[in-house]
């Protein structure tokens, strides 16, 4: 079995176009999505008609419950602008995505943690620039009675994987579309394979037009998102 696992392309359809066509080289059975889809000033319309064609397993994020759940005028600017730009049946298809799945008896989703979709795993992503890993103790207990094989998570746009003392592989695959304290402004997802019984994973890192991209964020009235999506250095604080 070989997955690819996307998760946080925040409405970056330059940035999916690109990935789609390096997984359509790289020969897997299926693509599953970690949620965060739309949320961005660059394209979310274009991002959600190619993430219906593609049909791909997928759990809501944070920002795709905000975008469904929280009403117009308490949403941040860039999620009332996606909103604005979505279709109904993009909006029905938020709708419909559940928090967490499991995908061929052996492959769990989730967003954040399995428990909350708005909290970190593997990194204390929300504290400054840290992107230390949290300490084992804290790592596994958020994988208690979850007994998969492979547990995979998103939202801090930074990828990782970690193997728990039981053997059981917890992966961050990164960001399609938004790299905050990288230092490269690179398209990020992750391949997930089992061989001969046992699980691995590589992680993907993709150039794209990111000039293009940060070109309309400006148009749409976000400039703020042109130093993080061009260079990789900006922080997450304020881009919300």
């Amino acid at each position: 079995m070989r997955l690819a696992v996307v998760s946080d392309i925040h409405g970056n359809s330059f940035a999916l176009e690109a990935v789609l066509e390096d997984i359509a080289r790289q020969g897997v059975d299926a693509t599953v999505n970690l949620g965060d889809t739309l949320s961005g000033p660059i394209d979310p319309r274009r991002t959600g008609d190619l993430l219906l064609e593609m049909n791909a397993a997928t759990v809501r994020g944070n920002h795709d419950r905000y975008l469904v759940e929280t009403g117009v005028f308490e949403l941040g600017a860039v999620d009332r602008f996606a909103l604005a730009q979505l279709d109904p049946r993009h909006v029905v298809w938020l709708e419909s995505l559940p928090a967490t799945r499991v995908v061929e008896g052996e492959v769990f989703l989730c967003h954040g943690t399995p428990r909350d979709d708005n909290a970190v795993w593997l990194d204390n992503f929300w504290t400054a620039r840290s992107t230390t890993l949290p300490d084992e103790a804290s790592v596994t207990a958020k994988a208690e009675g979850f007994d998969y094989p492979v547990l995979l998570c998103g939202h801090t746009h930074l990828e990782r994987s970690v193997r728990l003392r039981d053997g059981r592989m917890v992966v961050n695959p990164g960001s399609v579309g938004l790299q905050t304290v990288h230092g490269s402004p690179d398209a990020r997802y992750a391949i997930v394979e089992k061989r001969d019984g046992k699980w691995s994973v590589t992680q993907r890192v993709l150039g794209y037009d990111h000039e293009a991209a940060a070109r309309r964020a400006e148009e749409n009235g976000f400039p703020h998102w042109r130093e993080a999506l061009t260079t990789g250095w900006g922080g997450p604080e304020g881009l919300f």
